[in-house]
């Protein structure tokens, strides 16, 4: 019954009939509200209101339609306008979910690409600490070299909090609901926090090719630390406070078959309120553009350095290589809708699972490669 062709699934496999004894409903100036509770995060690409239609010819069953439904989103609520009276229910789209291999095969990379980028980060953060000394003869050169070494070291340490607490989220996606929100509040702050060191390494990464001589910002590390520590976990501990259910259990819902509409959740700590899943995608997003901003901008300059000088092809290559790997990756989220979906996921949790890797990487050639007064040296 109310089976298409598609074998369509709908939202908590509810489905509302609205009918009048007195004939056919149907053309109304004033659309009908019926509301459709749920308790996961939705993507609005993939849920949409709609209604039977039942078939016109011999045998067929009939499908669901969208004609005459208007779809809105608000936190744990679909709500459906329609202009007529039938069966209705909330159709969940085969692109916005997952099978179980899919999903196994995502947890595997995840999970083992995180435990990599821990070791890494860690190996990484303990090598910067060795090898941060004071200088004896303290220049604007120097101080700007000192802030870039303690910026590495607050990315690397947000890397390992954000790998950490992205592990915990999964393990303890079965224990009590409070222990489960402070995990997924603890992974909350790291992301944003991540994310904010980012925009730090972009913006110290322009100080140094724009104005790398006479230039003071009187506590400017401190500043650094205020913005990228304090303000993420300043509002998240005010989300958490006065809004705490907006952390818990996470379901994933993935197809257990392709033949039929069961779904199977997956359960880990993470938001479970949509106005702040879109808020969180609307801070990376700034960030994201900025350090694009800053990455076209550093390019023209180590271009016109490059042509002028024609010895510095390797530092720019080494400089672009960093602002990439500090956020370019996490632009993948935004394509997370239709075909790009499955793609998208895979690349997303590749690149970005492994991104304290990379990062080691990245320093351990550069910290090998540099030399006094070369630009490389400047931006290590």
């Amino acid at each position: 019954l109310l089976q298409d062709a598609h074998n369509s699934s709908v939202l908590n496999n509810h489905v509302l009939g609205a009918f009048l004894h007195s004939g056919l409903v149907a053309g109304l100036s004033r659309p009908v509200e019926i509301q459709f509770w749920h308790d996961m995060v939705l993507d609005a690409s993939n849920a949409t209101c709609v209604f039977w239609q039942p078939g016109a010819g011999v045998g067929s069953t009939g499908s669901w339609s969208r004609e005459g439904c208007k779809t809105t989103h608000r936190e744990s609520t679909v709500i459906c306008h329609c202009d007529h009276l039938t069966y209705f229910a909330v159709l969940l789209l085969p692109s916005g979910t997952l099978t179980p291999a899919q999903l196994a095969s995502l947890t595997y990379i995840s999970t083992i690409g995180c435990s990599l980028s821990a070791a890494a980060t860690l190996c990484t953060l303990l090598l910067c600490c060795f090898s941060s000394t004071p200088c004896p003869h303290p220049s604007c050169r120097q101080w700007l070299r000192d802030n870039t070494t303690r910026i590495h070291m607050h990315l690397l340490a947000t890397l390992l909090l954000l790998n950490c607490s992205f592990l915990l989220s999964t393990l303890l996606a079965t224990s009590t609901e409070g222990l489960c929100r402070v995990t997924a509040a603890l992974l909350h702050i790291s992301l944003l926090c991540a994310l904010a060191w980012m925009a730090a390494e972009a913006f110290h990464l322009l100080l140094l090719l724009v104005k790398v001589y006479n230039v003071y910002i009187q506590h400017y590390l401190l500043k650094l630390c205020l913005f990228a520590w304090g303000l993420p976990t300043l509002a998240v501990a005010a989300v958490f406070v006065f809004k705490s259910d907006t952390y818990g259990y996470h379901t994933i819902s993935i197809s257990e078959d392709n033949r039929n509409a069961t779904i199977v959740p997956s359960t880990r700590c993470w938001l479970t309120s949509l106005p702040a899943h879109y808020a969180t995608l609307c801070y990376a997003g700034l960030i994201l553009l900025f350090n694009t901003l800053v990455l076209g901008k550093v390019v023209m300059i180590l271009r016109r350095i490059g042509w002028q000088k024609g010895q510095v092809r390797k530092d720019w290559v080494t400089v672009l290589g960093l602002t990439c790997l500090l956020g370019t990756t996490w632009g993948l989220a935004f394509f997370s809708f239709g075909v790009f979906l499955i793609p998208q996921l895979y690349l997303f949790t590749i690149f970005n699972s492994l991104q304290g890797l990379f990062v080691c990487l990245w320093y351990i050639t550069v910290h090998r490669r540099s030399k006094p007064g070369s630009i490389s040296n400047t931006s290590r």
